[in-house]
């Protein structure tokens, strides 16, 4: 059971981590109204000019291939989508939260690629699970194991030993961490989404997210992409231990991860995109 003082101890490393940019603050509470404009989403990322040229120098580049050079996020949107450029948004703001180095080893560079890849193919697997919504979906795969940065940052010598555990034994890091710590990543990854002021249904879905029975609904999804991520080696989170196959699920896209892949040819697409999202901003396309 998690101990008040080491709550409180989780609750001021919490404190401490930075905030998401403003913009995007703004351009999350526009994209939970369904009546959205486009102009306001560019308004609002078109407020951070760091993210603003990351975006604009990725649509630009080879892997989009566009027609003519997009001078403005508007363009983008216009190009793209509002979904594909709010994610990039996401995802450029996200990894600007990530240190360079700590203490506890953890690699965060391997981080990135894993929460992107997650956060790709949730939005897929939420798709063909039939949600109509799908823009929370890559929001939790983005975010899900953001409490691993809080660890890394703030109690680095604890993760550090969860870490080595978990690789020395084969033992799930969640499990690793509670062993040696007294809390895992799922409580510290809700703690900053409800500091983040993040909705309701977010928080619960990062908190659940190795506990999927708990919900039929988005944190399921999150589960899949996660086990997803790890069987296609895309990154990782300090832990590579693979979950079993949910054959309770009826999930109607073949019994084994090698089956759900096979199923989903449109991964091709969305791995491809995180990888793109994953380059370090000086990066040449």
């Amino acid at each position: 059971m998690n101990s008040p003082e080491l709550l409180h101890r989780l609750a001021q490393a919490v404190e401490k981590m930075p905030a998401f940019p403003r913009s995007v603050q703004a351009l999350l509470e526009l994209t939970r109204d369904p009546n959205c404009e486009p102009k306001a989403v560019v308004a609002a990322i078109e407020k951070d000019p760091v993210i603003t040229a990351r975006i604009l120098k990725v649509v630009n580049s080879a892997f989009y291939s566009p027609n003519r050079k997009l001078t403005s996020v508007a363009h983008a949107v216009l190009t793209l989508g509002m979904n594909t450029v709010k994610n990039m948004a996401l995802a450029f703001a996200a990894s600007g939260l990530l240190p360079a180095r700590n203490e506890a080893g953890f690699q965060t560079n391997e981080y990135l690629m894993h929460s992107l890849a997650v956060a790709g193919i949730a939005r897929q697997v939420a798709r063909r699970m039939g949600h109509t919504d799908t823009s929370d979906a890559y929001i939790v795969g983005l975010l899900h194991d953001f409490g691993k940065i809080v660890f890394a940052l703030f109690m680095a010598q604890e993760f550090r030993r969860s870490l080595d555990l978990s690789a020395e034994t084969g033992m799930p890091l969640v499990q690793a961490e509670r062993q040696i710590m007294g809390i895992d990543h799922t409580v510290a990854s809700a703690l900053l989404m409800e500091h983040w002021k993040f909705p309701e249904q977010v928080v619960k879905c990062v908190a659940d997210h190795h506990t999927p029975d708990k919900s039929d609904g988005l944190a399921r999804s999150l589960f899949l992409a996660n086990q997803l991520a790890k069987h296609l080696a895309l990154g990782h989170a300090g832990d590579k231990t693979m979950a079993e196959f949910p054959l309770d699920w009826n999930l109607n896209m073949g019994s084994s991860w090698d089956e759900m892949v096979q199923a989903m040819p449109e991964l091709e697409q969305t791995v491809a995109e995180a990888r793109m999202f994953a380059q370090p901003a000086g990066s040449t396309a």
